[in-house]
């Protein structure tokens, strides 16, 4: 039963002129005073969700984009400063990403922010898919094996020191603590100072292209997996929660369909499904071409991707539209009653899914998100509220 509705946040400032036939992704650049309000925007969307009633707030960390799609490049400080703005709403890293930190320095810092937030700040684990970050900080993207063979060591590390009260690692990539002389003696281990308070420290991450591989090694790590975001179909979905399961059955855990996992959705609500497929047009494929080309939609072509380039060719090529990502269960367009609708069916198909996490495109200005978060809150949210309130009476 669907219990808890969240939203993510990619860090996009107010964007103009968005859309197949807008301005090019590479041709955008904006003043650091623009840049830098994605930060009042952020606070606005927080203070709103909190309330209304929304369980978490995720933002993702990302650096050096001057086009503005992802401009909060510290979660961890970013979520402390919103526990200080709200009162009940949890924040969540979507993600940070692991291959760009030193895990000892990611897990001081969580544990840090957990302690100071009270527990309100909810951990998140990625590997990352831009170059541009990625391998300016010193660590492999182009080289995927590379990078998920770092990011798992990694993974070990952090939850080491978490677990832990004192620990040693020695692996491909890290030795700790290293062999040195302290005080008077060989260092042997190593202590986290500060530790999470609240063991064990629910872990997130978002899952992509669903190999067996990565989906037991979030099961053996206690992982929770968030499927979606708006590139995802029903049908993609639906396979990942099977292998969801398989790979906890693996491992001798036996989980419910849906259990321990997110369903991430992109949205807009309008008086009508035409009437909101119009209007959310331009930011879906805004938010294609911004994601496109970074392969994270895999159903796109090379000759796709060269065409959303150009503004020219853009509008009238064979490009993916939002009237397929809503046809497809991708993309929740339409009046409240109808977002209702589909919600409630995926209760049904998924018995142990509590969690939904819906989102705008980016390039949806501050304003209209605003508008959007509080209309799903007051429209859509009570229809789930009252189920849960009627559990009890059932019961007796």
């Amino acid at each position: 039963m669907i219990t808890k509705f969240d939203s993510l946040f990619a860090g996009h400032i107010d964007l103009d002129n968005v859309g197949y036939g807008g301005t090019p992704v590479n041709d955008r650049r904006f003043p650091n005073e623009q840049l830098a309000t994605v930060f009042d925007k952020t606070e606005a969307m927080a203070k709103l969700m909190d309330r209304m009633g929304y369980n978490t707030f995720w933002m993702a960390e990302h650096h050096f984009q001057p086009e503005g799609y992802e401009c909060i490049p510290n979660v961890l400080m970013m979520a402390l400063h919103l526990t200080h703005l709200t009162e009940r709403l949890r924040i969540g890293c979507g993600f940070n990403i692991a291959p760009m930190w030193h895990p000892l320095r990611l897990a001081e810092d969580y544990a840090t922010a957990d302690i100071l937030s009270k527990g309100r700040i909810t951990f998140g684990l990625g590997r990352g898919y831009h170059t541009r970050e990625v391998e300016t900080f010193g660590a492999p993207l182009l080289d995927q094996p590379a990078n998920r063979e770092l990011f798992e060591e990694q993974v070990e590390v952090i939850f080491k020191a978490f677990n832990e009260e004192s620990f040693s690692h020695k692996g491909k990539h890290y030795t700790l603590p290293p062999n040195v002389p302290y005080r008077g003696y060989e260092l042997k281990e190593l202590t986290l100072v500060p530790r999470p308070l609240r063991l064990p420290v629910e872990t997130w991450q978002p899952i992509q292209g669903g190999s067996a591989r990565a989906l037991e090694f979030m099961a053996k790590h206690g992982i929770q997996g968030m499927i979606g975001g708006g590139s995802a179909d029903g049908g993609a979905m639906h396979k990942t929660v099977l292998a969801w399961q398989e790979a906890h059955a693996k491992l001798g855990k036996h989980i419910e369909l849906g259990e321990r996992l997110a369903f991430g959705f992109h949205f807009f609500i309008a008086e009508s499904r035409e009437a909101g497929m119009k209007e959310a047009a331009k930011y879906y494929e805004e938010n294609m071409k911004m994601f496109g080309e970074l392969r994270l939609v895999r159903a796109l072509t090379e000759e796709q991707i060269e065409i959303m380039r150009d503004p020219k060719r853009a509008p009238t090529a064979k490009l993916p539209r939002i009237e397929g990502a809503v046809a497809s269960g991708g993309f929740l367009c339409g009046t409240p009653d109808e977002i209702v609708e589909h919600l409630k069916k995926l209760e049904e198909a998924y018995p142990a899914l509590d969690r939904v996490s819906v989102s705008l495109s980016v390039g949806v200005p501050k304003a209209v998100c605003l508008e959007q978060l509080e209309r799903f809150a007051k429209e859509v949210m009570p229809a789930f509220k009252k189920a849960q309130a009627k559990e009890p009476a059932l019961a007796k």
